[in-house]
């Protein structure tokens, strides 16, 4: 009886949450900094950003703190974070415009094909793929080497500036042919399953 109301307590009381929503919240400091051309606060929010990100997946399966809007807020707040860096960085002329547009190409297509499942089948789960997971390493290591360029020119910065970005160009249509190749054998699947006519 006394264990009642700690079932309901507000999920965004719990830590891992916590970091997801400051996290958000530091998405409008970082795209301030870049504007204003202050590179050095900008590498540091967005270390302590991806910080955030590493330590709310560690808490909530140490603390066993996971509920159901930590599972959308927290890929809701990645893509919120990294599409609006690469609009940010893209207008600063420190981001290639093609790199850009076949990341929010990506997103786009895999939000409308997750609308379209969800509303023919009745699925929700959308789940990342292991090319999916490696394309948002290499988005996060894209942009925060793009940073640290604006700070030291160094040949190891230049060169991995380069191979992240390719990484990024690849995994982006890698990740978006897999999501697409994913979501055409769901339908097929629901459509000649028992069900089906």
């Amino acid at each position: 009886m006394t264990e009642a109301p700690t079932t309901r307590q507000n999920p965004l009381r719990n830590a891992p949450n916590l970091l997801t929503v400051l996290r958000i919240c530091l998405a409008p400091f970082l795209v301030a900094a870049i504007l204003q051309n202050r590179f050095g606060l900008s590498f540091t929010l967005f270390i302590a950003a991806g910080l955030t990100d590493a330590l709310d997946g560690v808490l909530a399966r140490v603390l066993k703190q996971r509920t159901m809007l930590g599972e959308y807020l927290d890929p809701v707040a990645d893509k919120l974070l990294l599409s609006t860096l690469f609009l940010v960085l893209m207008y600063k002329g420190l981001m290639p415009t093609t790199v850009t547009i076949l990341v929010f190409g990506r997103d786009v297509g895999i939000l409308l094909v997750a609308a379209i499942l969800y509303a023919v089948a009745g699925r929700r789960e959308f789940g990342p793929s292991i090319f999916g997971k490696a394309n948002t390493v290499a988005q996060v290591t894209a942009v925060a080497v793009v940073l640290l360029h604006q700070l030291t020119s160094a040949k190891w910065v230049v060169i991995l500036r380069l191979v992240s970005l390719d990484a990024t160009v690849g995994l982006t249509v890698a990740s978006g042919l897999h999501y697409a190749w994913i979501a055409s054998h769901r339908s097929s699947t629901q459509s000649t399953g028992p069900g089906a006519k």
